[in-house]
């Protein structure tokens, strides 16, 4: 008898790929990827977006290179998040490239602005997420780093109540979110773009010139906002490419990084593919557990083969690098610079 579900759950993968398969010979390139662009917001579910309240500055701070000032944006009528703005010196009157910067797991935005949970500066060596966004001002970007709800301050006050130390509430969210048709990643998403739309309004920001980058679940939000939104004219994705077999389905992970349906229609490395032919930086470690290596090599392979059917193979580059579940930066820092900055690196 079969009493566990093991062999089921191995068959409907399979089940999956053959009519993934199937419906890719059905269409043309092109035909295909607007339709999975199409299932995508259709699976992150509807949020009422709206134009919201004008931004609020809440603070400004100068620091060594760059100014950080804290604002406040709206996506969603009667919800609100904070987002980080590095300004680098080097701003005088030009417009500079801006980067949308998205934390994964931990304590919000402050975790990769050089900040302690409670603001204070933090003077310790930086953690999984390497203080990336000073990284990047640093290099002469604008960026912008919003706190991704369900982290920090965006913790629900429920599951603060419970337990003060709890660093997310995604369980809570994702759940009662799912009750009503939607989706965590859907609101992350939404929020995301309105960072986007932000950037592209500030007089500092060259709006043809902006990018994304994110780590681990910020990789995730990241590449869903970028397959959305054309104005993110590259995107780094640090600590997330895999399979769903090698990854997202081999071992467990958090509620927010599974989305209702998605692989019904897609592996992974086809939804981040959606990207292309714009530019598309992915790193990952050799001993990261939760996005192992094989699953990276595999999906890197696919990606090749996406960019190499659209005309773009040297758009893409993958960087697997000696280290754990975190990021790396030694090439994608100023790979993202040159993409945003050099003439000509972009159509």
């Amino acid at each position: 008898m079969w009493w566990h579900a093991d062999e089921y759950l191995e068959k409907l993968y399979d089940n999956s790929m053959k009519c993934i398969e199937t419906a890719k010979a059905s269409r043309t390139a092109e035909e295909r990827k607007q339709y999975l662009k199409h299932k995508l917001r259709e699976l992150l579910g509807d949020f009422d977006a709206s134009k919201g309240p004008e931004p609020v500055l809440l603070e400004r701070t100068v620091c060594d290179g760059y100014i950080r000032e804290r604002v406040q944006l709206s996506a969603i009528p009667g919800l609100s998040f904070a987002a980080y703005v590095l300004v680098p010196d080097s701003y005088s009157r030009d417009p500079l490239p801006a980067v949308v910067a998205l934390h994964g797991h931990g304590y919000g935005s402050r975790e990769i602005v050089g900040l302690k949970p409670d603001g204070s500066p933090d003077m310790e060596p930086p953690g999984a997420h390497g203080h990336f966004a000073i990284q990047l001002v640093k290099r002469g970007m604008i960026v912008i780093a919003p706190d991704v709800a369900g982290f920090g301050e965006r913790r629900l006050m429920a599951d603060v109540t419970a337990n003060p130390d709890v660093n997310h509430s995604c369980l809570r969210l994702s759940t009662r979110l799912m009750m009503h048709g939607k989706t965590l990643a859907g609101l992350r998403v939404t929020e995301a773009l309105k960072t986007v739309d932000y950037a592209a309004g500030r007089a500092e920001v060259r709006d043809d010139r902006i990018g994304i980058m994110g780590f681990s679940g910020g990789g995730m939000i990241s590449f869903l906002t970028a397959v959305l939104d054309l104005r993110i004219r590259a995107a780094v994705i640090a600590g997330y490419l895999n399979t769903f077999k090698d990854s997202i389905l081999a071992m467990q992970h958090c509620v927010c990084n599974y989305i209702p349906g998605m692989l019904a229609h897609a592996e992974l490395p086809e939804w981040l593919g959606l990207i292309s032919p714009r530019p598309l930086f992915v790193e990952s470690g050799t001993d990261d557990r939760i996005f192992p290596e094989q699953g990276f090599r595999a999906a890197a392979d696919q990606l090749r083969d996406i960019y190499r059917r659209d005309g773009a193979e040297n758009r893409l580059v993958a960087d697997l690098f000696p280290g754990r579940h975190q990021i790396s930066g030694r090439y994608s820092y100023d790979w993202l610079f040159d993409q945003l900055s050099q003439p000509g690196a972009i159509e």
